[in-house]
């Protein structure tokens, strides 16, 4: 895991705390200038981004250690690492954000339903979610997702899938953590309507009294080819909500 903060930052268990992560599709998190991140390291906050099974950091047995049947371990190695950073005194739950987009949605999904005791905030963008019915959202059936996760219309498969599945995970009266969501219209990576029932299940099960959120942009695509407008308004919109929660003014 790769921890960056301001040179001499004390310690004390309280620090504002973000851990991203993905952990698919064999891409490697390896380390690299991050606006938003330098920005957040500037107000006393500490970003941590971990090496996740499934991911490509270790070659290809380590993607394998993290797809189809295995991906609950991909859910495992994160929930390690923000217990790990809680242990060592970096932060605690009411200071502890997670963040991922696009798989790396589907990571903070899935972390959030298993341990929301784990963090006090959640973004979340372009995710899968609703992972029993992904395949039926598009027409032809995300050939890359179906290789990664696995088919829920094979019986055999369906099992370990429903297992993680973020959107049938959901447990009415549960305190979950805030959450911020982010989606469009024109995503056609992974279908927009998952954010949108996420959005609308998690608002009617939390008993948290934490904000449920959607930033919906109807012209809004998966990734890349944005004004640079268009790119700052989500930084500031994405970061203004991580800083909120955990009390950086």
């Amino acid at each position: 895991m790769f921890i960056v903060h301001r040179k001499g930052l004390a310690l004390d268990g309280n620090r504002p705390t973000v851990l991203y992560g993905y952990g698919g599709f064999s891409a490697s998190l390896t380390p690299e200038f991050n606006y938003g991140a330098a920005w957040w390291i500037e107000q006393g906050g500490v970003y941590a981004v971990p090496n996740l099974r499934g991911g490509g950091e270790f070659g290809e047995a380590w993607h394998r250690a993290g797809m189809l049947e295995k991906k609950q371990n991909v859910f495992d190695d994160f929930i390690a690492a923000a217990e790990w950073l809680i242990a060592n005194r970096y932060t605690n739950p009411e200071k502890l954000a997670i963040s991922g987009g696009s798989n790396g949605g589907l990571l903070v999904g899935a972390v959030m339903t298993q341990r929301a005791d784990l963090m006090r905030a959640v973004y979340c963008w372009h995710p899968d979610l609703d992972m029993v019915r992904f395949h039926n959202y598009t027409k032809n059936n995300n050939p890359p997702a179906l290789f990664e996760y696995g088919n829920p219309a094979d019986p055999g498969q369906f099992k370990f899938i429903y297992a993680y599945s973020p959107y049938e995970r959901v447990k009415p009266g549960t305190k979950y953590p805030a959450m911020l969501l982010t989606s469009g219209d024109a995503d056609t990576r992974v279908p927009p309507a998952q954010a949108r029932k996420m959005t609308a299940r998690m608002q009617a099960a939390t008993a948290s009294g934490l904000p449920i959120l959607l930033y919906y942009d109807t012209q809004a695509g998966h990734a890349g080819f944005k004004p640079i407008s268009k790119v700052l308004e989500d930084l500031c919109i994405e970061w203004s909500f991580l800083a909120w929660q955990l009390g950086i003014e």
